[in-house]
């Protein structure tokens, strides 16, 4: 990779999470107007019209038996799992807390492949998702009680994401991205669906609320296809780091849009999250370039 592609990745991932967070943001302030199950109804609706629109465009769309697949049946249920909660945990707890605890997700990811998918973790990497996790713990603050319900809502969505990332390893390459972002929308929009009378109800939808639906489908939709950009541009390496600018959106939109103030303990559990997965990041760049240098020395087969 040149500088240049890693510069234009990097760059293409902090719209990424401009995009993810702005739309964090947009949900945020109207789950006072409408329960979860309706937000994910009104969003998804306007996500699948969107993506179903660039599929067919791109001729993406494909046989929609592909569910019947186990890798992409269970990506679905954990992305419609990490959905709900998290649009529950953004509804219960400040969108710096969220997002910082939603940084964990690398970590959650790099202990998943180590026991799900038998991927080398050495001690190292073990020390740093342990210290990830204490980063976590420290952002949430248990009582005495134990934790919240909102606690429990954001690690269940990143328990549910990362096993989505886990699953997307084992989908067949012959199916188009695309055609997984449009089954994914139109789940969560079901499901969505589903959800409304058991949380409370259909609640009117005010032209503004629906406005900030219809510009955070945008943005998700912008997060999904630039990241996908970033990761085929660059070096993971060098642009992975780049997931971290999330937090100043989310510190900054906070305080600027929310009142939301960061105190002592939140900030020292955010440097320990970030500083564990900048290392992860780190140890899994040296165990590729290890690797790749002991397969081109191997003498060729006869």
């Amino acid at each position: 990779m040149t500088p240049t592609a890693n510069a234009k990745g990097a760059l293409f991932m902090a719209i990424a999470m401009a995009g993810f967070t702005c739309n964090d943001a947009l949900v945020k302030s109207v789950t006072g107007a409408m329960n979860t199950g309706q937000i994910l109804f009104v969003r998804g609706l306007m996500t699948t019209v969107l993506v179903v629109a660039i599929a067919r465009w791109m001729g993406a769309l494909g046989s929609w038996r592909v569910v019947l697949q186990p890798a992409v049946a269970l990506r679905m249920a954990a992305e419609i799992i990490a959905s709900l909660a998290y649009v529950s945990a953004l509804g219960a707890m400040p969108l710096a807390n969220t997002a910082s605890i939603l940084q964990a997700l690398p970590l959650a990811v790099t202990l998943g492949a180590a026991l799900f998918l038998n991927e080398k973790v050495g001690w190292r990497r073990w020390l740093a998702i342990i210290a990830g996790f204490a980063g976590v713990l420290i952002v949430i603050r248990p009582g005495p009680e134990g934790f919240s319900l909102a606690a429990v809502y954001v690690i269940a969505s990143v328990v549910g994401a990362a096993a989505r990332d886990l699953c997307t390893r084992r989908i067949d390459r012959a199916v188009p991205s695309l055609f997984i972002s449009v089954i994914t929308a139109v789940s969560i929009t079901v499901t969505g669906a589903v959800m409304i009378v058991p949380m409370g109800g259909w609640q009117p939808v005010s032209g503004e609320a629906f406005v900030r639906l219809a510009a955070a489908s945008v943005l998700l939709l912008v997060g999904y296809q630039t990241i996908v950009i970033a990761m085929r541009t660059g070096e993971i390496s060098f642009i992975a780091p780049f997931r971290y600018t999330s937090l100043i959106w989310a510190i900054a939109i906070g305080f600027l849009f929310f009142g939301e103030v960061p105190d002592f303990w939140m900030t020292v559990g955010v440097m320990i999250i970030v500083a564990s997965g900048l290392y992860t990041f780190s140890r899994e760049n040296r165990r590729q370039v290890a690797e790749a240098v002991a397969q081109e020395s191997k003498p060729e087969s006869p």
